[in-house]
This record gives structure tokens, C-alpha cells and sequence, in this order.
């Protein structure tokens, strides 16, 4: 009789066959087998030894042929979580990652020490810093843009998801199209993987994101030095810019940002010590 352990043998073996690691493979079958049965952690562990049940050879095998395909795990079972929160996640929208929780940690320490009444969030994807800071502060008004209107249809799904969809007003446009008057925080997770990194990036991403929301030019920072600039006009005295980056970068990033007119207030390392967000204010301000 083949045990629900058997199974997740067998899946590891295909996976690392598909080229993930032995720790991927054994933690992407987990996940999947869980997603298939419907258990927690927990109970997975508790019966991995059992039978089994009807069924479950043949979904748990679909969903590890799509992972040996290298379809990343959070778009076979559509959630990806971030700031304690599950996410939709989907080919429109750049899958959230843990080191963008910076940038909530930033935004909610300025907004709890400075007057704050509206956080702008550009180029918003799925969603997930917009309704991560709505939900941790009700009173605050948010405002999300993205230029792609499948992005949006995500990131509403996912304000209506934790019951922040009446306090964040999601626009379709180009970075700061459309907002009505300055903000007092702008936060930003923009594109910003140099052109040439595609041919070297894991097929999770180069295959399955959207690469408007990967890529931003010859260096990586087209887009993100057009947010400096921009965001001159739609920051309110005393305000802040928070923005993320990518590995490598911190040299051009705070050079366009002094260029523009910002002063660098901080800058932040992730769990690697690998510097990813800059936290900016204006030179006057």
C-alpha cells in the first residue's frame, strides 16, 4: 500500500531531477501535497505515514508536473503569503517577497512618529504593501497606481480579501498619473533587474512574472530613477520615499536619488546584509 510519504519520495525525486535543490524539492513537495490534501503543517506530519487517500496520487502528480516545469509554487496554488497575510497571486503581478517587508516596516514607523494622512503606493502589483499598510492602520487613506489594469483586477481581489478595499483607491496609470494632490509617504517596489540579468534568471521568474514589472533598463534603474524624479511633485513637505532596489545597487540608486534633490535618510539590509531599501527625504525638507 503507498503511503502519503511514498508519494512525497517520489515528487522529491522528480523535482530534483527538474534541477531544485534536495531543501526546494522536499519543501515545494510539502507544500504541494498540503495544497492538494487540504492539511496544515501539522497534520501532514502527523499522517505522512498513512495510506494515501483516494485520489490523491492523481492531483498531487499534476501539481508536481507543473512545479518540475518550473511554475513557481505560489502560482499553482494561487496564495503567496506576505506580512502575515495571504496573497492572490497570478502571471500579471510580481509574486511578493519577504525582503519588500522593509518597506511596511518603514512606511508604519514614519507614519507612527510624523503626521500622516494619505501613503501613496506606486506601481502596486498584487497589492501587497498597499492593503499590508492599510490593515495595519485603518485611518490612514491609501492610494495604489500600476500601469497594467490586470495588476489592479489582482490587487482589488486582494484589498477585498483582508477588508481594506473601501479605504485604498487603486489608479491605472503610469507611476503618478491620476493622484489628486501630494502624499505625505510614497513607498515603491519598482522594476528594477538590468535587461541583460534575463538570460541568467531562474525560469520561475523570467517565465512566469511579468517582465514590466522585472525589468527597468540597461541597469535596472530607468524606472526607478523616473520615481525620483517624479515623486518631487507629489511628496508633501516633512514627507518620506521609501524604495527598494536590487542587489548591487546601491551606489546608482542614492547617486539618482542625490541627483534628483533627495537627502538619504537610511538605508536598509536584508537577512543576507545585501542593502534593498532606501528611505528618502527632500534635500530641504
Amino acid at each position: 500500500m503507498t503511503s502519503i510519504a511514498d508519494r512525497l519520495d517520489a515528487a522529491r525525486a522528480r523535482l530534483e531531477g527538474a534541477g531544485l535543490t534536495t531543501a526546494d524539492a522536499s519543501l515545494d513537495a510539502e507544500v504541494l501535497a498540503r495544497h492538494a490534501l487540504g492539511w496544515d503543517r501539522a497534520e501532514l506530519l502527523a499522517r505522512r505515514r498513512d495510506p494515501e487517500p483516494a485520489g490523491f496520487d492523481e492531483g498531487f502528480t499534476r501539481l508536481i508536473a507543473r512545479r518540475a516545469a518550473r511554475e513557481p509554487v505560489a502560482q499553482i496554488i494561487g496564495l503567496r503569503e506576505f506580512w502575515g497575510l495571504d496573497f492572490e497571486v497570478s502571471r500579471d503581478v510580481l509574486t511578493p517577497r519577504p525582503e519588500s517587508e522593509m518597506i511596511v516596516e518603514e512606511a508604519l514607523a514614519f507614519a507612527g512618529e510624523h503626521a500622516c494622512r494619505t501613503v501613496v503606493d506606486v506601481g502596486t502589483g498584487s497589492g501587497c504593501l498597499a492593503v499590508a499598510i492599510a490593515s495595519e492602520r485603518p485611518d490612514l487613506p491609501v492610494y495604489a497606481t500600476d500601469i497594467s489594469e490586470c495588476a489592479l483586477v489582482v490587487a482589488r481581489r486582494n484589498a477585498g480579501r483582508h477588508g481594506v478595499a473601501g479605504r485604498i483607491t487603486f489608479l491605472h496609470g503610469d507611476l503618478f498619473a491620476g493622484l489628486p494632490a501630494p502624499a505625505d509617504l510614497v513607498v515603491s517596489n519598482p522594476p528594477y533587474v538590468p535587461d541583460r540579468d534575463a538570460g541568467h534568471m531562474q525560469p520561475e521568474v523570467v517565465h512566469h512574472e511579468p517582465h514590466t514589472a522585472l525589468f527597468g533598463g540597461s541597469a535596472g534603474l530607468d524606472i526607478v530613477g523616473r520615481i525620483f524624479v517624479e515623486a518631487t511633485g507629489h511628496l508633501a513637505p516633512g514627507g518620506r520615499l521609501i524604495v527598494e532596489f536590487g542587489f548591487g545597487q546601491e551606489e546608482g540608486v542614492t547617486a539618482l536619488a542625490e541627483e534628483a534633490g533627495w537627502r538619504v535618510v537610511r538605508v536598509r539590509e536584508d537577512l543576507q546584509g545585501i542593502p534593498r531599501t532606501l528611505v528618502l527625504a527632500r534635500s530641504s525638507g
